[in-house]
């Protein structure tokens, strides 16, 4: 039977890829972004199984408008894919108040409220997927990319624990972690911190370098990506992670390393913490 996505950020990038396969499968989708007119392209060929909306994804009253306009076109959604987002990069101390919130509610606010705002249709089927795009830095941090990692990371947490809590429902929820893929990403879109400190100038100079030098030329595949995230979805397995991207794997493997060192140096000390006598916490990670 096809399925109804509803598709973030769709006029480029993985969001575009992504829409391009679902479409190309049979199934309907909802396009949605800020710039209409390469939705309708990508509708185009596709009449009444594809419905191109413009959306500004932190924008609460319109996203309840657009997902009102897709219940009337397709009656339900059977896959959120939360694609929209955009890169930061500059030294934390560089970027404005104004600059920090932006980046937050478009990379985590607005996935976290349109996730809850799929949910009770969802809850009432029993059933649904919904994919939140983060990064491999959304796992480990960068020098630069700070504001970006504080978004992702925020997104990480609240996509793991939504996982569990609807699985009983009989939802899967999944993050996507690519690596280095030729989105855009290193393009125009990102935002670059406003001001510019002098103690932080090398490390500007080689973010600015980053970006330009990798612009396009990055080794991921966004077909090749997203085609894994169809798979994914099409064999009704809903891990919590799914990773893409050969860098991706070898930068987690790096960092877990990394973090067990870090850790093991004061651990001794560390867990003799406890009040004699207390219970120790029964929470266990899932």
């Amino acid at each position: 039977m096809s399925k109804t996505w509803f598709i973030t950020g769709a006029s480029s990038g993985f969001g575009k890829a992504l829409a391009e396969q679902v479409l190309a499968r049979g199934d309907n989708a909802v396009l949605a972004a800020r710039r209409l007119e390469p939705l309708q392209a990508i509708a185009a060929a596709y009449g009444e199984r594809a419905l191109p909306l413009r959306l500004d994804v932190t924008d609460a009253a319109a996203r309840a408008a657009v997902l009102e306009a897709a219940a009337g076109r397709f009656g339900h959604i059977d896959v959120l894919a939360n694609i929209a987002g955009a890169g930061a990069y500059g030294a934390l101390e560089e970027f404005t108040s104004a600059q920090i919130r932006a980046n937050l509610e478009l990379n985590f606010f607005a996935a976290a409220g349109l996730s809850r705002e799929v949910l009770p249709q969802m809850r009432a089927r029993r059933s649904g997927r919904i994919l939140n795009l983060t990064s491999i830095a959304g796992l480990v941090a960068f020098p630069g990319s700070g504001l970006y990692n504080a978004s992702k990371f925020a997104l990480e947490g609240f996509t793991e624990a939504l996982h569990h809590e609807v699985a009983p429902f009989g939802i899967g929820v999944t993050l996507v972690e690519p690596g280095a893929f030729r989105t855009g990403f290193a393009g125009a879109a990102a935002m670059r911190a406003a001001g510019r400190i002098a103690d932080y100038a090398a490390l500007d100079a080689g973010m600015d370098d980053y970006f330009a030098d990798q612009d396009g030329r990055q080794m991921g595949d966004p077909a090749k990506g997203m085609r894994v995230v169809v798979d994914m979805v099409e064999s009704g397995e809903a891990p919590v992670r799914l990773m893409l991207g050969e860098d991706a794997y070898q930068l987690w493997e790096s960092a877990l390393a990394s973090r067990s060192r870090d850790l093991a140096r004061w651990r001794t000390r560390g867990e003799d913490t406890a009040i004699p006598g207390a219970a120790k916490n029964p929470v266990q990670a899932l």
